[in-house]
């Protein structure tokens, strides 16, 4: 049996190509509101980001996000995945340490 294929994406802040499911994901709907994507199914425009707070900045910083979404990004969805990223990261430490 073949191996499955794993859907590699873009990372907006360091440009690292990993796996879509590792990464957090903001879309744009068609009607332009932009939010945040944790399931990564809803329809739309999507740009990826790696669940690290490094990343987030330099793609904040650089306005990678906005560019790719074509549209301006409320201070709410930065918020909103400064802590996805927070809580993944807490996360990814207890799984470390345990």
């Amino acid at each position: 049996m073949k191996p499955r294929k794993i859907p590699l994406r873009r990372c907006s802040g360091c440009g690292e190509s990993r796996p879509k499911r590792e990464l957090v994901r903001v879309v744009r709907a068609q009607d332009g509101t932009v939010s945040l994507d944790l399931v990564g199914k809803k329809p739309g425009r999507g740009a990826y980001v790696c669940p690290r707070a490094a990343c987030l900045a330099k793609a904040r910083k650089a306005k990678r996000i906005e560019r790719a979404l074509e549209v301006n990004i409320p201070e709410e969805i930065y918020d909103a995945m400064a802590a996805e990223i927070a809580r993944a990261e807490a996360q990814q430490g207890e799984t470390d340490a345990g």
